[in-house]
């Protein structure tokens, strides 16, 4: 397991999937959300390493990297600097990054931050919470599918997690309402779902979203409108966790910005839609020069 040494001098792990058909070119870097989710969860993101090579780190407190010294260790602004970290040690002028879920605010921050190293950047399924808003359409997308089999269970457990505490039952309750995130029902995404309780780090997600301000937010916002590289927006027409709306939001805060809607796809959309998804992104790696 290769290890690289962050601004802190924390050693944080993170994971190599070479290119399958023996491609040298640069590496896709690619961040897990949750917040707190193991990057186990992320597999080979629906075969994208076919053609191209993989960086996945783990991030502070799950997988194989330790916990943070302290809770700021695990807000997003100091993850983006654990990136930049990463990107020192793999010795990339620019590079190319994907992040899904909670991790799009990572890379944001990371974008803002650092905007000269990003060649183009990948945001699959995200929220938009550091935009300001959160949009109602997951919630329509929820009811939409009330008529399927594991909505009434899905729709008591969504009900029951703002109120519970106990991380046993937390992680009882997240695979009763897993079906939501998904396109559908099937065999792939339950065994996907199954792994999500014990992928969560209750402390690294607990610290994801502290000491983030409404002036840092709106600061970081800003600085987006000046990030030059191409930006991609993938989002699902069946994500009943965050929903289209949000995608179209984050797309809207850069300059470069373009959403790409995969149908039949949820939250996780190279489970649901892995010949849609893959495509969608080597495209766009594909078509744009400023990705060397």
């Amino acid at each position: 397991m290769p290890h690289y040494t962050s601004y802190d001098e924390t050693e944080l792990a993170y994971h190599v999937l070479p290119a399958r058909d023996g491609s040298a070119g640069p590496p896709l870097i690619c961040l897990a959300g949750g917040p707190g989710r193991d990057a186990a969860y992320l597999g080979d993101l629906g075969g994208l390493n076919a053609r191209h090579t993989l960086v996945i780190p783990d991030s502070r407190g799950t997988g194989d990297s330790p916990p943070a010294a302290d809770a700021s260790g695990y807000a997003f602004p100091g993850l983006a600097e654990d990136l930049e970290a990463l990107r020192r040690h793999l010795g990339l002028d620019r590079f190319a990054l994907l992040a899904h879920d909670a991790a799009a605010a990572t890379a944001q921050a990371y974008a803002a931050a650092h905007p000269e190293r990003l060649s183009l950047l990948i945001l699959v399924c995200p929220g938009a919470r550091l935009q300001g808003e959160l949009p109602e359409d997951a919630w329509e997308i929820f009811e939409s599918r009330s008529g399927e089999p594991w909505w009434q269970d899905a729709y008591a457990a969504v009900r029951l997690l703002p109120d519970t505490t106990d991380p046993a039952e937390v992680r009882r309750l997240l695979l009763r309402a897993a079906p939501m995130a998904y396109g559908r029902w099937d065999e792939p995404q339950r065994a996907h779902a199954e792994s999500e309780g014990e992928q969560l780090g209750p402390v690294a997600r607990a610290g994801f979203w502290q000491g983030v301000d409404e002036a840092g937010r709106r600061a970081v916002l800003a600085r987006l409108r000046e990030v030059p590289c191409p930006v991609l927006v993938i989002t699902g027409d069946r994500d009943a966790v965050t929903g289209m709306r949000a995608g179209e939001l984050v797309a809207e805060s850069f300059p470069d910005g373009r959403v790409r809607p995969l149908r039949g796809a949820g939250h996780y959309p190279w489970v649901d839609e892995p010949d849609l998804f893959r495509p969608a992104v080597e495209d766009f790696l594909a078509h744009h020069p400023a990705h060397p």
